[in-house]
């Protein structure tokens, strides 16, 4: 949707023929080819019309389908082949993200023989703090730098974690506002 309108002339070449010109005469063939396009056209809808177990409202459907109807050209929407709507990211995805996360940052602590655990209520800490429903999972790993991975490193260095360690991350909620705590757990 923020291309210009001369891009939609060239897909359309693109979708019609299966190849494209160049401006030297060159022909790109594109038989095999398939395109994958994104937009966040009527994603509005999608955050708003989604119920508790991941279905997407026929009227949410309907609106987005509508806004696409009014941006896109309908020459072009009718060479698309499939449009799928995908479902915003739930916390439960959000936080099988962050043991990816941290299975990561495992791997790359292995050749130091070290490792990170979180508990339980450093899990949920993090997939509050990191949980963003507009953006999605993309603010998630800027969170888990700041405040994880800083926070086990200076645990490293403060506390002289050493081979076969483990850097224990908590919540404490006591205080109310929670805050997230490193300890190292040694010879574990």
């Amino acid at each position: 949707e923020k291309a210009h309108p001369d891009v939609f002339n060239v897909l359309l070449q693109v979708l019609d023929d299966g190849r494209i010109t160049d401006s030297q005469g060159r022909t790109v063939d594109f038989k095999n080819t398939i395109l994958i396009m994104t937009s966040n056209i009527g994603s509005q809808y999608l955050l708003e019309g989604i119920d508790d177990a991941g279905r997407i409202s026929s009227d949410a459907h309907n609106a987005v389908d509508a806004e696409l109807r009014a941006h896109f050209r309908p020459e072009f929407l009718n060479r698309l082949d499939e449009i799928i709507e995908f479902r915003p990211l739930t916390k439960a995805n959000i936080r099988g993200i962050v043991e990816l996360l941290i299975a990561d940052t495992n791997r790359r602590l292995a050749d130091r023989q070290l490792s990170i655990r979180l508990t339980d209520e450093a899990k949920k800490y993090i997939v509050d703090g990191g949980y963003d429903p507009v953006y999605g999972a993309r603010p998630l790993k800027r969170y888990m730098q700041k405040n994880v991975e800083t926070l086990a490193a200076k645990a490293i260095l403060a506390d002289g974690a050493g081979e076969g360690d483990v850097i224990e991350i908590d919540c404490d909620e006591s205080s109310g506002e929670g805050a997230l705590s490193a300890a190292i757990i040694h010879g574990e």
